[in-house]
């Protein structure tokens, strides 16, 4: 997976809330900039809406496989220790 964040710097520029400043941060700045230009219109900026969503969604999933590879890791390393 690529990674999508945005520097400081654009974040700043942009106004990102700093809970929104992760993997995914550079493709919400031109999102909110659509949004901005077109009043919020649901069915405007859609494409650029799926791309920010499915970023935000592989991010969920990469973090899930962490997790369950470190669980997988502590229970093998427990299992060692019996």
């Amino acid at each position: 997976m690529t990674d999508h964040t945005a520097s400081v710097e654009e974040s700043n520029a942009a106004r990102l809330p700093l809970g929104y400043r992760d993997s995914c941060s550079a493709l919400l700045i031109p999102l909110n900039k659509c949004r901005r230009k077109t009043f919020y219109a649901p069915w405007a900026c859609e494409e650029e809406r799926h791309t920010y969503e499915r970023c935000q969604y592989q991010d969920f999933l990469n973090r899930q496989k962490k997790l369950q590879q470190l669980v997988a890791e502590k229970a093998n390393s427990a299992a060692e220790d019996l």
